[in-house]
């Protein structure tokens, strides 16, 4: 089986090379891994061109256009990345029976709806980023209307963190340097560790012998349990970092909750981001019991973990490693 991965260099895109490159020799599987430097995905001749050299089997999109802000005027690119260099490979995918697998993201809502999004719900983006994300969702999904061969799924996440820059690293970085923090309390979301998102994909599309499975294709909302704001996030990653002895100037008691309204961005955030993930919990127990291999939960596949457990895993690794 030939695997290829595109946005090797991203957080999430690392986070699938560990478990890659994991795969026994008996999995038989050849593994690419492409980053910018490889192709940029906004020319779509090299895209079609890693394609077609790869004779991939699974096309793992973990590569975005994922700057909120300068999207906004750097819409081209944006589009080129989100939409256009998805509707490639899932192209590919369908003309050659391979599985494609896409990340997108809450963005696509507009966050007033009072409650957990469900994967039906409808797309309403209020920025560039959401709409260019909503794109290359319609774009998937339209190139497989009664295609006979090729399956995909789109896996929508949020709050993504792992081996790079993200939210919690930066607030770590200024709570060393700053006496005071302010951080926006009023959008809610499920942050998402790379890691653990890189796993629940893997078992999604691979069966025990490391081969490809069958699935429904379609949209899968894909989030640990629970729910918190990004102040909630901040004072958690802050208290994480003290009990691992990292010495802080601002301490969870002098982050201050600020409203959206008092932190103007160039692009609308939504208010709402939490998504049910239901539908991927039990697509993934239907194969629970047919499973092994180390991305697998055989378990009758208990529920997902809680968002708080991960983010205090993933904090206390970076002060081991030094990255705090």
């Amino acid at each position: 089986m030939n695997i290829l991965v595109f946005g090797k260099d991203g957080q999430l895109g690392k986070a699938f090379k560990v478990l890659l490159d994991r795969l026994p020799k008996a999995a038989k599987a050849q593994v690419s891994y492409l980053g910018r430097a490889e192709c940029d995905l906004a020319n779509a001749a090299a895209v079609q061109s890693h394609l077609k050299q790869s004779g991939a089997h699974l096309i793992i999109n973990a590569s975005a256009y994922t700057a909120v802000d300068k999207a906004e005027t750097e819409t081209d690119l944006a589009f080129a990345v989100n939409a256009r260099a998805p509707e490639l490979m899932v192209r590919y995918a369908r003309e050659n029976n391979a599985t494609f697998l896409h990340f997108s993201t809450d963005y696509v809502f507009d966050g007033r709806k009072d409650g957990w999004y469900i994967e039906a719900d409808e797309r309403n983006p209020l920025g560039v980023y959401g709409k260019s994300k909503a794109a290359g969702e319609i774009a998937i999904e339209n190139a497989f209307v009664n295609a006979p061969t090729g399956q995909f799924a789109i896996l929508r996440t949020s709050g993504v963190y792992g081996d790079g820059g993200n939210f919690i690293r930066t607030i770590l970085r200024l709570a060393k340097e700053r006496g005071e923090l302010k951080v926006i309390h009023d959008q809610y979301g499920v942050p998402t560790s790379a890691k653990w998102l890189a796993q629940v994909s893997l078992d999604l599309v691979l069966d025990s012998q490391w081969n490809l499975k069958k699935f429904d294709s379609g949209i899968y909302h894909a989030t640990p349990a629970g729910e918190t704001s990004w102040y909630g996030l901040a004072c958690l990653a802050a208290q994480t970092a003290l009990d691992a002895g990292i010495t802080l100037k601002a301490n969870p008691d002098v982050i201050k909750p600020i409203q959206t309204i008092d932190y103007p961005l160039p692009a609308p955030r939504p208010m709402n981001s939490r998504m049910d993930s239901s539908k991927l919990r039990s697509a993934l127990q239907n194969h629970a019991s047919k499973t092994s291999n180390s991305y697998n939960k055989p378990q009758n596949m208990p529920n997902f973990p809680v968002w708080d457990g991960l983010v205090q895993e993933y904090v206390s690794q970076l002060a081991v490693d030094g990255l705090i």
